[in-house]
């Protein structure tokens, strides 16, 4: 990879960046667990959800002062691991390609956007669930039976997320971030920090969506085409051409079995 090999030494802050980074990841998996997991399975497992409690009587003591410290910092890791669960995942590229498919077809408000968004949610939890269960496997199994420390359960439980989007960067975009980052140069390229990837990660799936989308374009607008001519053929121009090729889009959607074609090679595109 191009401009990865060169060595230049950043701030020590950068090391504080990397580790939020791998604790939001790290959070993104356990919530993941939590709702992909059967509760059976959860029950069996053995695990116990703690229970966190406030007091500010003593505030005064240091010690008092840092655990709320944490307590915040573990809300503020809570309420942005939505967004890095769906930055983090396959999310991204099938929401952009459901809204693509939505316009291509000019149905404007149909599916509705509830829809689009739990059927992108879903299929997320389908195509991601090996990397969970591996993540499960070799992470919070050990975590659990005391056979691990924190920093190798982070280690273990960002791996196999950071390996799924790696496969899916393309090189040029990740090298980018890796030359605009004010860090020490990696290696290889399993040594390259997650806020190099996870930026390339999402904008090679913006690309790869954006190609999706202009593919599904193509036979719309040769059926709008050929109606908008057969309508002006016939003198009638003031009556709008979409309003007659919509039902034939629609036709055409149904009888190639559009959605079972489009979802199997969304799925397959991950794989």
């Amino acid at each position: 990879m191009t401009g990865i090999a060169n060595v230049s030494h950043g701030p020590d802050h950068r090391s504080f960046v990397n580790s939020f980074f791998h604790t939001m990841a790290a959070a993104c998996v356990l919530i993941s667990l939590f709702f992909l997991l059967p509760v059976d399975t959860i029950y069996a497992a053995g695990v116990d959800l703690p229970g966190v409690r406030l007091d500010f009587d003593d505030a005064e003591a240091p010690q008092q002062i840092s655990g709320v410290l944490k307590i915040i910092f573990i809300l503020t890791v809570l309420s942005l691991a939505p967004a890095f669960l769906i930055l983090m995942t396959s999310f991204t590229r099938l929401v952009v390609v459901f809204s693509f498919l939505r316009h291509a077809l000019g149905t404007q408000g149909s599916p509705p956007n509830q829809v689009i968004i739990g059927l992108a949610l879903f299929l997320t939890f389908f195509i991601m669930q090996p990397v969970w269960q591996k993540i499960h496997q070799e992470a919070i199994v050990p975590y659990e039976q005391h056979e691990i420390s924190n920093e190798e359960f982070l280690q273990r439980a960002t791996t196999p997320l950071k390996g799924f989007m790696l496969k899916q960067t393309r090189k040029k975009d990740l090298a980018l971030f890796v030359s605009l980052a004010n860090t020490e140069k990696p290696k290889n390229i399993d040594s390259v920090s997650l806020t190099a990837i996870i930026p390339a990660f999402v904008i090679s799936e913006l690309k790869t969506a954006f190609q999706i989308g202009f593919m599904l374009y193509l036979p719309f607008i040769i059926l709008d085409m050929v109606v908008s001519s057969i309508l002006l053929s016939m003198g009638m121009m003031m009556l709008p051409p979409v309003m007659i090729s919509l039902p034939f889009k629609l036709m055409l959607f149904v009888l190639v079995d559009g959605w079972s074609m489009l979802i199997g090679s969304l799925v397959q595109s991950f794989q």
